[in-house]
Protein backbone atom coordinates (compact mmCIF):
# COMPACT_ATOMS: atom_id res chain seq x y z
CA UNK A 1 0.00 0.00 0.00
CA UNK A 2 2.89 2.55 0.65
CA UNK A 3 4.43 1.91 -2.42
CA UNK A 4 1.00 2.70 -4.46
CA UNK A 5 1.10 5.97 -2.43
CA UNK A 6 4.66 6.76 -3.35
CA UNK A 7 4.05 6.03 -6.97
CA UNK A 8 0.51 8.34 -6.69
CA UNK A 9 2.67 10.67 -5.24
CA UNK A 10 5.18 10.45 -7.83
CA UNK A 11 3.07 10.41 -10.53
CA UNK A 12 1.05 13.87 -9.46
CA UNK A 13 4.36 15.32 -9.26
CA UNK A 14 5.33 14.87 -12.31
CA UNK A 15 2.45 16.05 -13.57
CA UNK A 16 2.25 19.31 -11.85
CA UNK A 17 5.93 20.00 -12.99
CA UNK A 18 5.24 19.53 -16.28
CA UNK A 19 1.82 21.85 -15.85
CA UNK A 20 4.37 24.39 -14.22
CA UNK A 21 6.63 24.51 -17.37
CA UNK A 22 4.12 24.53 -19.78
CA UNK A 23 3.30 28.05 -17.76
CA UNK A 24 6.68 29.26 -17.73
CA UNK A 25 6.55 28.33 -21.82
CA UNK A 26 3.85 30.00 -22.42
CA UNK A 27 4.46 33.10 -20.40
CA UNK A 28 7.96 33.53 -22.03
CA UNK A 29 6.13 33.11 -25.44
CA UNK A 30 4.16 35.83 -24.43
CA UNK A 31 6.64 37.91 -23.13
CA UNK A 32 8.61 37.67 -26.63
CA UNK A 33 5.75 38.92 -27.97
CA UNK A 34 5.18 41.88 -25.92
CA UNK A 35 8.70 42.38 -26.30
CA UNK A 36 8.59 42.33 -29.82
CA UNK A 37 5.52 44.52 -30.29
CA UNK A 38 6.64 46.81 -27.98
CA UNK A 39 9.81 47.25 -30.61
CA UNK A 40 7.89 47.68 -33.65
CA UNK A 41 5.57 50.17 -32.13
CA UNK A 42 8.63 52.35 -30.77
CA UNK A 43 10.11 52.04 -34.10
CA UNK A 44 7.31 52.89 -36.18
CA UNK A 45 7.13 56.28 -33.81
CA UNK A 46 10.73 57.01 -34.39
CA UNK A 47 10.41 56.76 -38.10
CA UNK A 48 7.05 58.95 -37.92
CA UNK A 49 9.63 61.35 -36.05
CA UNK A 50 12.84 61.58 -38.79
CA UNK A 51 9.56 61.79 -41.51
CA UNK A 52 7.75 64.74 -39.44
CA UNK A 53 11.26 66.86 -40.10
CA UNK A 54 11.28 66.44 -44.00
CA UNK A 55 10.25 69.27 -45.86
CA UNK A 56 7.02 69.37 -47.29
CA UNK A 57 6.37 70.97 -51.01
CA UNK A 58 3.15 71.98 -52.68
CA UNK A 59 1.82 71.58 -55.87
CA UNK A 60 0.72 75.03 -57.58
CA UNK A 61 -0.71 76.08 -61.07
CA UNK A 62 0.94 79.31 -62.96
CA UNK A 63 -0.54 80.94 -66.36
CA UNK A 64 2.52 81.17 -68.61
CA UNK A 65 2.60 83.17 -71.68
CA UNK A 66 4.08 81.65 -74.68
CA UNK A 67 7.04 83.10 -76.07
CA UNK A 68 8.53 83.30 -79.49
CA UNK A 69 10.27 79.61 -79.70
CA UNK A 70 9.31 78.33 -76.61
CA UNK A 71 7.61 74.39 -76.34
CA UNK A 72 6.57 72.16 -74.28
CA UNK A 73 9.65 70.86 -73.44
CA UNK A 74 11.24 74.14 -72.85
CA UNK A 75 8.71 74.83 -70.09
CA UNK A 76 9.05 71.32 -69.24
CA UNK A 77 12.78 72.44 -67.88
CA UNK A 78 11.73 75.59 -66.33
CA UNK A 79 9.06 74.25 -64.20
CA UNK A 80 9.25 70.37 -64.15
CA UNK A 81 11.39 68.91 -60.98
CA UNK A 82 12.89 65.40 -60.90
CA UNK A 83 11.42 64.93 -57.31
CA UNK A 84 7.74 64.71 -58.51
CA UNK A 85 8.11 63.75 -62.33
CA UNK A 86 10.07 60.99 -63.22
CA UNK A 87 10.43 61.83 -66.63
CA UNK A 88 9.36 65.70 -68.98
CA UNK A 89 6.69 63.18 -70.82
CA UNK A 90 5.03 62.54 -67.89
CA UNK A 91 5.29 66.66 -66.75
CA UNK A 92 4.05 67.43 -70.34
CA UNK A 93 1.55 64.77 -70.34
CA UNK A 94 -0.25 66.53 -67.09
CA UNK A 95 0.95 70.23 -68.60
CA UNK A 96 -1.81 69.07 -72.20
CA UNK A 97 -4.25 67.42 -69.95
CA UNK A 98 -4.45 70.73 -68.19
CA UNK A 99 -4.67 72.83 -70.86
CA UNK A 100 -6.99 70.11 -72.91
CA UNK A 101 -3.67 70.41 -76.00
CA UNK A 102 -4.71 67.34 -78.39
CA UNK A 103 -0.99 68.02 -79.46
CA UNK A 104 2.41 69.28 -78.40
CA UNK A 105 1.93 72.39 -80.97
CA UNK A 106 1.74 75.65 -78.70
CA UNK A 107 1.31 78.88 -80.38
CA UNK A 108 3.50 82.23 -79.16
CA UNK A 109 1.06 84.83 -77.30
CA UNK A 110 -1.15 81.44 -76.29
CA UNK A 111 -1.58 81.61 -72.02
CA UNK A 112 -1.47 77.70 -70.49
CA UNK A 113 -1.81 76.61 -66.98
CA UNK A 114 1.94 75.05 -65.78
CA UNK A 115 1.88 73.01 -62.43
CA UNK A 116 4.83 73.35 -60.24
CA UNK A 117 5.94 72.98 -56.83
CA UNK A 118 7.48 74.44 -53.72
CA UNK A 119 8.65 74.54 -50.74
CA UNK A 120 6.86 77.74 -49.37
CA UNK A 121 3.21 78.22 -48.34
CA UNK A 122 1.22 80.57 -50.36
Amino acid sequence: MSNYRSERRISKNKIRRQKELRKNFLLTIMAVCLAITFSFSVNSFLSNAKGESEQISYKYYKSVTISNGDSLWSIAREYMDDEHYSSANDYIKEVKHLNSLKSDYISYGESIIVPYYSYELR
